[in-house]
C-alpha cells in the first residue's frame, strides 16, 4: 500500500474516532467528574492508544490502557487507569481491526496529613 493511501487511511480512522459516538457495547468505565475519594489529580488529561490495529478489540483496549498508564506514571508514579479521574474509551473500527484510545486524568493518594 503506498504511503498517501496508508496516510488517508490514518486520518479517515481518526476522524471516525472523533465524529461518532462510543459503539453499544464497549467495555468502557463510567465517567466520573469528580477525583476518587482519598485522591488528587492531574489538571490535565492524559491520552493513551496501542502501536497499531488489533484483531481482538479487547487486545486493543489493553494496549490503550498499558499506554496511558505508562505515560500516567510519569505524572505520578503510582496512577493506575481504575482510579483515573473522568477515564473514557473510544475504539475505531477498520474491516475486522480495532484501534482503542483512552483519556484520562490520572491521581495519586493525597498524601497523609
Amino acid at each position: 500500500m503506498s504511503k498517501i493511501a496508508l496516510i488517508s487511511l490514518l486520518l479517515f480512522s481518526v476522524a471516525a474516532l472523533v465524529s461518532l459516538p462510543a459503539q453499544a457495547g464497549q467495555a468502557a468505565p463510567a465517567a466520573q467528574s469528580d477525583a476518587p475519594k482519598g485522591y488528587q489529580c492531574h489538571d490535565e488529561p492524559i491520552t493513551g492508544s496501542g502501536p497499531g490495529f488489533k484483531s481482538s478489540q479487547e487486545e486493543s483496549e489493553e494496549e490503550a490502557i498499558a499506554n496511558w498508564t505508562e505515560k500516567a506514571t510519569k505524572v505520578y508514579p503510582d496512577a493506575d487507569w481504575e482510579t483515573a479521574k473522568d477515564p473514557s474509551m473510544q475504539c475505531v473500527a477498520q474491516g475486522l481491526y480495532r484501534k482503542c484510545f483512552v483519556t484520562g486524568m490520572p491521581c495519586q493518594p493525597k498524601p497523609a496529613e
